[in-house]
């Protein structure tokens, strides 16, 4: 019987997360400056003449972005919800108690079998990198663990998948006014219905085309 397009990602859950030293090598790169007009910790929000179907309306949390090039996650494309059980059963994982259910999300074109958790920074692991006082990005399949025990950040939200920019490309759409910037907002990234991100995030945009 073929896998559903929830399942797939499901199946990979024993490798969802990138190593920690793999996650700060792709967030934090000592070799580069930081670009003067940096995005990081900021919203990318699609503007609507972008019609690539792949961030058609996206808002895109950006978790890097200097002159080596830009790394963000896709923070409102629901995918589906999962029993939190069935997520630990599929990391081979079993613990006796555990109700509720997780959402997951679309998080880019890029690498979709691998997984990200965007969360509040009431929860620190030592991989943790904090993107500002609000919002940090964990990469670890403990913190799953800790979501299911009750031991996890009080918001998160977790994603397969991220967008990617080679050198010079983001900036390169934005001058072709493909996207709005915003500033960081918390509720839009944990709390606000979904379908009402983009339209949202429009109306607090930063950058105007």
């Amino acid at each position: 019987m073929p896998l559903t397009w929830l399942e797939r990602p499901l199946l990979a859950l024993a490798a969802i997360l990138l190593p920690a030293s793999m996650l700060h090598a792709a967030l934090q790169d000592p070799g580069d400056a930081p670009a003067q007009a940096s995005l990081t910790g900021q919203l990318l929000i699609a503007s609507p003449t972008l019609r690539d179907p792949r961030f058609y309306h996206a808002v895109v949390l950006m978790v890097r972005h200097n002159p080596g090039g830009a790394f963000g996650i896709v923070i409102n494309r629901l995918l589906g919800e999962r029993p939190l059980a069935n997520v630990l059963e599929a990391m081979g994982e079993k613990e006796d108690g555990v109700t509720g259910s997780l959402r997951i999300f679309y998080g880019g074109p890029v690498q979709p079998e691998v997984g990200f958790v965007i969360h509040s920074t009431d929860y620190h692991r030592d991989e943790t990198i904090a993107l500002s006082d609000h919002v940090a990005v964990t990469s670890s399949r403990e913190i799953l663990r800790d979501i299911a025990t009750k031991h996890g950040p009080e918001k998160a939200l977790v994603a397969f998948g991220y967008a990617g920019w080679a050198s010079g490309q983001l900036e390169g759409e934005l001058t072709r006014r493909a996207w709005y910037t915003a500033g960081q907002d918390s509720k839009l990234i944990f709390e606000e219905d979904r379908d009402k991100v983009w339209d949202d995030a429009v109306a607090h945009r930063t950058q105007d085309l």
